[in-house]
């Protein structure tokens, strides 16, 4: 769990429209500069770990865009998720603004562990424009703090300024959670615990299918338990 809240500069609820499952059309060109490429010696092959590979989860049509999730690779991706930690409005939930060794330390502590936690960013037509991260919350020091079921699995994010409104948070917050359903077939829920402070946050979860279920006292906050069943899989 991070050290402090990851949902922040998420939409409103005016997109309430169901997702957009179509096959995708990806062209080369939209695929390239984030083509996911074999894992670097410097970190652990997640292909058999606790998420499996999201290295391989496919493309998918969404009414903003092609959403794709393409796991991180700090020589690429660092010094833009380092400027994205010191914008304001994500600072003041994820705590992690200062020179680019503050986020380096953050994504090496996933990079370099077992596979519980992967750190992704969110691609939108070919765009680099939000940072994710999938974790088995069940094997999460979240898990102490409510009634967790095997394989429950978690996210965080924050979304770029510039692409934030327009009910782009809730589009791909429903992507997202279809991805991790379509993808982990023992996954029965998907959960987020973002603080109650981030309005517009809870309300993007709440638009993209997750219900509240609880407030839970959490070492770094009071969130809110947000869960999205896979038995409402096909919810707005």
């Amino acid at each position: 769990m991070p050290p402090s809240d990851a949902h922040t500069g998420l939409a409103d609820r005016r997109d309430t429209g169901a997702e957009d499952t179509r096959e995708p059309r990806i062209t080369a060109e939209l695929r390239a500069p984030f083509q996911e490429e074999a894992p670097t010696p410097r970190h652990r092959d997640p292909s058999s770990g606790p998420l499996g590979r999201p290295a391989d989860w496919q493309p998918v049509a969404t009414p903003a865009g092609v959403f794709q999730l393409v796991p991180v690779r700090p020589e690429r991706d660092l010094t833009m998720i380092s400027r994205w930690m010191n914008d304001p409005v994500i600072a003041a939930f994820w705590e992690l603004a200062g020179d680019e060794s503050v986020t380096a330390g953050h994504l090496a502590a996933q990079l370099d562990g077992d596979g519980r936690s992967i750190p992704c960013l969110g691609v939108l037509s070919g765009t680099p424009m939000s940072y994710w991260e999938i974790y088995r919350a069940d094997l999460d020091p979240l898990a102490r703090h409510y009634p967790a079921r095997p394989h429950d699995t978690g996210v965080h994010l924050l979304i770029a300024e510039g692409h934030r409104g327009r009910g782009t948070g809730t589009t791909l917050l429903r992507a997202v959670a279809g991805l991790v359903l379509d993808n982990l077939p023992l996954c029965t829920r998907v959960v987020a615990e973002p603080d109650l402070r981030n309005v517009p946050s809870v309300s993007a979860f709440l638009s993209a299918g997750f219900r509240f279920s609880a407030e839970v006292d959490l070492p770094e906050k009071r969130a809110a338990l947000m869960i999205r069943d896979r038995t409402h899989r096909t919810s707005p």
